[in-house]
């Protein structure tokens, strides 16, 4: 990575600017995010009132505690919750599937590209048929939600237009989490490059090598 991103991973020991909507956003200047991002009916809506349930009794048991304070055990089964059963909802391939078609993917993958080094260093990523994934770290001066918007509001137009579609095309919001270590995103690359078995589109960047 080049020299405008030092040290890529989340440090504990470094302030966190933490914000919340319905799931707690984390951010750290200069860092490594994991990024993850859906069609708006990607999930059935038994799916989202199962997971509004859970969550509003999560909030009750827990209350918004930030992860880095809960035990181990609590730890696990919120990721169990909230994370990992939602990938694998969307792994189903529930919905319209639009981004099964190539000119939204296409459209997506300009948008990555277009101000990769500019705004942001653009790791590996995995266009699904109803989600996307992306390792991406801001440079200085950029932020990780105006990134987000960007990409979102300029593909959620381009792709209408391409598609015939028209009114919402993402979820409002992401799941974002930063990147731990080496490991960590080891595990995520690893991740990502198994969505190939299942048709996505997948792009593979060494993004600490750069």
């Amino acid at each position: 990575m080049e020299d405008d991103i030092i040290d890529p991973f989340f440090d504990e020991h470094d302030e966190v600017n933490v914000t919340r909507r319905n799931l707690p956003h984390w951010s750290q200047a200069g860092k490594l995010y994991f990024v993850t991002w859906r069609l708006a009916d990607s999930l059935p809506q038994e799916q989202r009132a199962q997971l509004e349930a859970d969550r509003a009794a999560w909030i009750r048991k827990h209350g918004h505690r930030p992860i880095k304070e809960m035990s181990p055990g609590t730890k696990e089964e919120w990721y169990r919750l909230f994370h990992r059963r939602v990938q694998q909802w969307l792994d189903a391939g529930h919905g319209s599937c639009l981004l099964r078609r190539s000119e939204a993917r296409g459209i997506l993958i300009e948008a990555f590209d277009h101000f990769e080094g500019k705004r942001y260093r653009l790791g590996s990523y995995a266009i699904a048929s109803n989600h996307v994934h992306v390792l991406v770290a801001p440079l200085p001066g950029f932020d990780l939600s105006g990134i987000l918007h960007s990409w979102k509001s300029f593909t959620a137009n381009e792709i209408n237009k391409a598609c015939g579609g028209s009114g919402r095309l993402w979820m409002d919001e992401n799941f974002d989490r930063l990147v731990r270590g080496p490991e960590h995103l080891e595990r995520i690359e690893r991740y990502i490059a198994r969505h190939d078995r299942q048709g996505a589109y997948v792009e593979r960047r060494d993004l600490i090598g750069q």
